[in-house]
């Protein structure tokens, strides 16, 4: 019960903040500008500085060597992930816009804002090095990998030259001198450590509005289940987690010890609803936002029901 308890309270939580930027927009307080603005504050300012301080506050040296190994369990199920999501991309036609959204539905999650605060009502504190294997692997998978899908994706203008930009994008960033601060075992001044968590904590909130002014601009009627957008959640809380349940049990028949917590810790981590920030990053790459936020919404609000099934299976290791 706690567990759907704690799932619930998070979606509704999420849930009340997107309505607050849908009546806002609807309401005309917000001009067509600000959407952009947005955009441009969490992917270049703020994201870059969560990431920053995310990995230095929950990562030291001595953990990240401790986690490496286990790493390789994550490693392969979003290889997986990546190479079926692609191949179905081309079998179901999925048509350009959407695509980098699809793949990224079905690797990588929302691990920070859901998927930390359930990890712990689960499972307690002792979770927490393990949910860092997946967190570390979610964070290196999204930035380098599942954006490339996401900005390649747009609309292709004739004689388009390489963007260099594009090959180190500002979170990627934060991400490397995030992992060569650690590294290398640089403080962190205090003053600094503050303010970078005060403005990099803004992504969330400010990501979850800019889907309620999506939403306010298509219209609540844009909700709806079409073919890629239910493939693409069969993807998030189906075959994701499966994927990882399958990888658990092979590496545990080959006879490597997996403590239980550490798998149920992975195969919850692996059906977390999808990125709240996927829209501003397709709204960058000027693919289908009003399906990337479709999904993003539609996961959230399953993922209420997606939990107590999976507290069911997980028992079973």
């Amino acid at each position: 019960m706690s567990a759907f308890i704690t799932s619930v309270s998070s979606v509704i939580e999420i849930i009340f903040v997107i309505a607050l930027g849908y009546f806002l927009r609807h309401g005309q307080k917000f001009h067509d500008s600000f959407k952009h603005d947005i955009e441009f504050l969490i992917m270049k300012v703020a994201l870059p500085l969560n990431i920053f301080v995310g990995v230095l506050n929950n990562l030291t040296r001595a953990k990240l060597i401790a986690l490496s190994g286990s790493l390789i369990f994550v490693i392969i199920s979003f290889a997986i992930g990546y190479l079926v999501a692609w191949l179905l991309t081309k079998l179901l036609h999925i048509r350009v816009g959407r695509r980098g959204t699809f793949i990224n539905m079905f690797v990588n999650a929302n691990t920070i804002f859901i998927g930390l605060p359930l990890n712990i009502a689960l499972f307690g504190e002792k979770s927490i090095s393990y949910f860092l294997i997946y967190y570390l692997a979610n964070t290196v998978s999204t930035w380098a990998i599942g954006i490339f899908f996401i900005q390649n994706d747009g609309p292709k203008k004739a004689n388009q030259t390489f963007n260099w930009k594009k090959l180190l994008p500002a979170p990627l960033l934060g991400f490397i001198v995030a992992l060569i601060w650690l590294l290398m075992a640089l403080p962190v001044p205090e003053l600094v450590n503050k303010t970078f968590t005060m403005v990099g904590n803004i992504v969330t909130p400010l990501s979850l509005i800019y889907i309620g002014i999506v939403l306010a601009d298509a219209g609540l009627k844009s909700i709806h289940f079409d073919r890629d957008t239910v493939v693409a959640l069969l993807g998030r809380f189906v075959f994701a987690p499966v994927v990882m349940i399958l990888v658990v049990i092979t590496f545990s028949a080959g006879g490597l010890n997996i403590p239980a917590m550490e798998k149920s810790t992975l195969i919850i981590q692996a059906a977390a609803p999808g990125l709240a920030v996927l829209p501003i990053l397709v709204g960058e790459a000027k693919g289908d936002v009003a399906y990337a936020t479709n999904v993003v919404t539609t996961s959230t609000v399953l993922f209420v029901i997606v939990v107590p099934i999976l507290m069911q299976i997980v028992t079973l290791f």
